[in-house]
């Protein structure tokens, strides 16, 4: 079982952008690797996550905006977040699930078996 850990976090003015990583501690390969998002007092939700073959899949509200993109070299999944917006504030996540099939089958936290510790992201108007 892989071990996650995200950086990159931080605080940025509306329109900017950051880049979040999620380094693993092994391969992978053969996983589907998920960034989730948590806001104060809300749910956690899901952006966007890749497949093994780097086929993508993304949530409305960050899709144009959140490009998700794996480095196999680095066994790591990276998120350039452009355009951010106040209402993308929250804590973010990334979780990888070992899975063969389209990432568009994992698009909810209970499906994901490996979480990261979390990485604050905080956009100011």
């Amino acid at each position: 079982q892989v071990q996650l850990v995200e950086s990159g976090g931080g605080l940025v003015q509306a329109g900017g952008s950051l880049r979040l990583s999620c380094a693993a501690s092994g391969s992978t390969f053969g996983y589907i690797v998920a960034w989730f998002r948590q806001a104060p007092g809300k749910e956690r939700e899901f952006t966007t996550n890749i497949g093994p073959n780097g086929a993508t899949v993304s949530s409305a509200s960050v899709r144009g905006r959140f490009t998700n993109s794996r480095d196999i070299a680095k066994n790591t999944v990276n998120l350039l977040m452009n355009n951010l917006k106040p209402e993308d504030t929250g804590v973010y996540y990334c979780a990888a699930k070992r899975f063969w099939g389209s990432p568009s089958q994992l698009q909810h936290e209970s499906q994901y078996d490996v979480w990261g510790q979390g990485t604050q992201v905080t956009v100011s108007s």
